[in-house]
């Protein structure tokens, strides 16, 4: 339990020659989550920070609220299923709605009815944008060894506070949201940032941790920009050291005219077209 990479011998092709190697691969596992004794779901997951994985995941699917009403909370020994029991009675979700993406999630929640609670006032000068993005990549210590996953980290705007990598997006998300109710420090300005693209879902997630601004270093998509809009969060895409684009609420960003910050109202394209 807990494995993150594998190893495994390959075939390298090189100029025509082929040498034999051995390197390490990202783990993906199936996990299946039982929820007061009934299978809910199983994630396709890097099996590490499994109980940040299910707390997570329940509490962006607005299941719970803090760790007060977790009963029990287990982890069978081959690590491959999560058992909880809450203090209260809950459906299980007659349909899931499949999210986008390669190893994407599933959700079983109305985006209609989130109703995201964050600290208005929270700002982000374009240098302190750059300088998160640099703790972003720097978190990345599975991606340094094999590539392959994705990053997720929460911040109060200067200090990298948490940090989570997963094969998928979504899990990385969750992971963060897990851990944060599992610790102990609290504080109401929150900067998310993650390695995967920003759909409606991720947005959603980032929300219901009360992450008033939202970065990636890759695209959102039309209507996590709508929803990002709708809510009052301020969402990047396309976020590098030197530049990034502004999509929703550019007005947190403040401070600074020598910066390179492509404000999408006015249609300027990335600077290399790549994510």
């Amino acid at each position: 339990m807990g494995i993150d990479l594998v190893d495994v011998n390959f075939q390298q092709f090189h100029a025509g020659q082929s040498v034999p190697k051995t390197g390490g691969l990202i783990v993906e596992k199936p996990v299946a989550l039982f929820v007061n004794g009934d299978l809910w779901i199983t994630f396709m997951c890097t099996p590490n920070k499994l109980k940040a994985l299910a707390l997570g995941f329940l509490f962006n699917e607005g299941i719970i609220e803090d760790l007060g009403q977790i009963a029990e909370f287990h982890i069978c020994d081959h690590g491959d299923t999560i058992d909880i029991w809450l203090k209260h009675k809950v459906d299980k979700p007659r349909e899931w709605k499949r999210t986008s993406g390669c190893t994407g999630g599933y959700t079983a929640l109305d985006l209609e009815t989130v109703k995201p609670d964050f600290d208005q006032r929270a700002t982000l000068a374009a240098e302190q944008v750059q300088q998160l993005v640099e703790k972003l990549f720097e978190s990345q210590d599975l991606y340094k060894k094999t590539g392959g996953v994705h990053t997720s980290i929460l911040t109060d705007g200067d200090q990298l506070i948490i940090s989570a990598e997963d094969v998928g997006r979504h899990n990385s998300m969750d992971k963060v949201a897990g851990l944060y109710l599992m610790g102990d420090e609290r504080f109401s300005k929150k900067v998310l940032l993650s390695t995967g693209r920003i759909s409606s879902d991720m947005l959603q997630k980032a929300a219901s941790i009360g992450a008033a601004i939202v970065i990636s270093r890759t695209s959102p998509t039309s209507m996590s920009v709508e929803l990002a809009k709708k809510w009052g969060v301020t969402l990047i895409g396309y976020a590098r050291r030197d530049r990034f684009n502004v999509y929703a609420h550019p007005s947190r960003i403040v401070g600074s005219t020598n910066s390179e910050v492509y404000r999408a109202e006015k249609n300027v394209p990335p600077s290399n077209g790549r994510s």
